[in-house]
């Protein structure tokens, strides 16, 4: 049967697809990301494993689409005002890490014996983090929004400007390398990759708004033209020599200030997986397990740099900008894998002719063991900081972190101390102050209390489950502490920050009542059972107050509270 269904391109891409969709599965039940499943799923269709790969051309076809299709997604969220946005600890930790583990990475190479040039290949490849597997972990964990997954995403954002960056550079230094008449002679590539960038230059200016905007009255045409501006980019890059993943990274950027890039991106965001397939089909396939091993040791030590290296030097640089210990060694944890673009990028060198195609198993050996083990590491993060936090002191600046965001201020005696300063936590600080109430706020977010102090409330820096931080708060003062950290627990165990928290100020001497919020009934619940004396549920209040509304109830007067708006910021 087997037999059969390879003989022909149709019937061997559909086991393969079979074959993936298993792989898949079992990865699925064991926690593991796409990627590493479909690597595992090359392999085992390869020369090492059922040699099931017939039609290269057709597999190499899809492949060389879908990088052109990843560049592109990657291009789309390059918009000028995103870059703008980012903060000096996104901006100083990304540079950091990127320039720490090339560095370190190249001597390792070297140590390793791999040469001057295939070490600097592997260390830039080892730079970079798979942003599609840190997104979808926190987003998981309902992470995403917090201060070390924004920061993360902000690293991610630089990261992702050296991919283009290193791209951009590879390509031009293989501009005519391979010696076979593809692409022109360089300054016909270079007039060529000026002339492109113009053009995009032009269709931002002139036509993309338009454009985007009469195809959106048929979302699936906006679909297939972008699909078209990566494939034709990508293909007028290949052909004066730039390469496909240059052009369709501009193709990206063409679209990438239009109000229908969200839609874009996640409309092609199935796509983009669907035919990354092909590339770890054709990667894991092309690699001979038997010729892998005299880099086994390398890719031990390789990977144990990457998981242990990378979250220690993201830990130590937002140590030195004044972040917790806490907050660094989460953001850390998001770095301790290599990505997609690491395998993409050996595989331009090796198409160019750089470096032999054992570095590109070697990166891929890498590839699975850190995409597979950091998986665990961000899963599993709260529970590896209780086991690492005794240790990380040294990472942490004394004194300093508590008055990140300007010189201390007198501390007043609160009667409500606020933790989490966000849109909810500010709406009701500001109500309490406008009724007299004297009100503390605390968040390791210094952007939050700088916000809040802009707004005229009091307010420190500090982690709700630091036992030395609450022992020092004002607690006797308070008649109540409100928890409005956005958790969305499965259940109440000892890792629950709120629960931390009730415990960490009834130890400290706090003898008033606690408020805590949730958004679902069955988590109140248990928030009450754990000793909790209110438990606010802010879309369930916010609903009865506008059935109340609705039914006639009148509306308090607060035409003096300013408005928040997404951002914690005040509205004009």
């Amino acid at each position: 049967m087997t037999d059969m269904l390879v003989q022909s391109p149709f019937g061997e891409i559909a086991l393969l697809l079979m074959l993936a969709a298993a792989v898949g599965f079992v990865g699925m039940l064991l926690r593991q990301p796409l990627i590493v499943s479909f690597i595992a799923a090359g392999l085992l269709v390869g020369p090492s494993g059922l040699d099931l790969v017939r039609s290269d051309a057709q597999i190499d076809f899809l492949s060389e689409l879908g990088i052109a299709v990843l560049l592109f997604l990657v291009g789309i969220k390059l918009d000028v005002k995103l870059i703008r946005s980012l903060g000096a600890v996104s901006l100083l930790t990304g540079l950091g890490q990127v320039a720490f583990t090339s560095v370190f990475g190249y001597l390792i190479g070297l140590a390793l014996g791999l040469g001057a040039v295939t070490s600097l290949y592997v260390a830039i490849a080892l730079t970079f983090s798979s942003t599609i597997i840190i997104v979808k972990l926190l987003s998981d964990k309902r992470e995403i929004d917090s201060l070390h997954g924004q920061i993360a995403l902000g690293f991610l954002i630089v990261q992702d400007l050296v991919v283009v960056l290193a791209m951009i550079v590879l390509s031009a230094i293989g501009i005519g390398a391979a010696g076979d008449g593809h692409g022109g002679s360089v300054p016909v590539v270079l007039i060529s990759g000026l002339a492109m960038v113009g053009a995009v230059v032009l269709f931002v200016r002139f036509v993309a708004n338009p454009l985007t905007e009469r195809l959106a009255h048929a979302p699936e045409l906006l679909v297939i033209f972008a699909i078209a501006m990566a494939a034709m980019f990508a293909a007028f890059g290949d052909i004066v020599g730039l390469g496909k993943e240059v052009g369709g990274l501009l193709a990206g950027v063409a679209l990438a200030s239009t109000p229908y890039r969200e839609t874009i991106a996640a409309r092609l965001a199935p796509l983009r997986d669907f035919l990354l397939l092909f590339f770890f089909i054709a990667l894991g396939s092309g690699l001979d397990l038997s010729l892998l091993g005299a880099h086994v040791w390398g890719a031990v030590i390789f990977s144990a740099f990457v998981l242990i290296g990378n979250p220690l030097i993201v830990l130590a640089i937002m140590g030195a900008l004044g972040y917790r210990k806490h907050t660094g060694f989460l953001a850390g944890l998001t770095v301790a894998q290599i990505s997609e673009f690491s395998l993409i990028f050996i595989a331009m060198g090796v198409s160019i002719g750089h470096v032999q195609e054992d570095a590109l198993g070697l990166v891929t050996m890498v590839g699975l063991v850190t995409i597979a083990a950091s998986t665990y590491m961000i899963t599993y993060s709260h529970q590896i900081y209780a086991l690492c936090e005794p240790y990380l002191g040294v990472f942490e600046r004394q004194a300093t972190p508590r008055d990140q965001s300007g010189n201390a201020q007198p501390r007043a005696r609160p009667e409500v101390i606020i933790f989490g300063l966000g849109r909810f936590g500010t709406a009701i600080a500001l109500r309490l102050q406008n009724r007299g109430v004297r009100v503390l706020g605390v968040d390791f977010n210094p952007a939050a209390l700088r916000r809040w102090r802009d707004l005229g409330l009091a307010a420190e820096f500090g982690d709700a489950t630091d036992p030395e931080f609450i022992a020092e708060l004002p607690l006797p003062d308070a008649a109540w502490v409100l928890s409005t950290v956005p958790i969305h627990p499965t259940g109440v165990s000892h890792e629950d920050p709120r629960t931390t928290l009730m415990q960490l100020t009834r130890a400290g001497g706090f003898r008033g009542q606690i408020a805590l919020t949730s958004h679902h009934p069955a988590d109140t619940d248990d928030m009450v059972a754990a000793g909790a004396d209110l438990v606010l549920e802010p879309f369930q209040d916010a609903a009865d107050r506008a059935a109340d509304l609705l039914c006639g109830g009148k509306r308090e007067e607060r035409t003096d509270i300013p408005t928040i708006d997404s951002e914690g910021e005040q509205a004009i």
